[in-house]
């Protein structure tokens, strides 16, 4: 077969009902005002690390919603835990809590070290 400079690539498609959903279960468990988060941004406009570093809650919030513990896992170790995220959530999100416990919850599905 003759290739003509082009190929068919697979399709993009993710597919969040086959994601795992175990971390963010584990959270809304422990801390119910994460499902009031609607990713408005403003934790992440007012992060330290965020203005130092890649690092951005809203991302993490979305991401750990749509099931891609993956990524999560990896960015989550950059937060510092300062609360100021907690401080303007307009929601009243005690996103401080949220990476606490999602970091306790890698801890205990994947035996990852904090």
């Amino acid at each position: 077969m003759e290739k003509f400079g082009f190929t068919l690539t697979k399709a993009r498609v993710i597919d969040y009902d086959r994601n795992d959903h175990s971390i963010v279960d584990f959270i809304m468990e422990r801390e119910p005002s994460f499902k009031a988060c609607i990713e408005c941004g403003c934790c992440s406009a007012t992060c330290t690390t965020g203005n130092f570093t890649g690092f951005s809650l809203r991302e993490i919030n979305v991401l750990l919603k749509r099931g891609e513990n993956d990524q999560v896992r990896k960015k989550i170790k950059k937060c510092m835990l300062c609360g100021k995220c907690s401080l303007v959530c307009p929601r009243g999100v005690n996103t401080r809590n949220v990476v606490f416990v999602a970091k306790q919850a890698f801890q205990k599905f994947d035996n990852y070290a904090v």
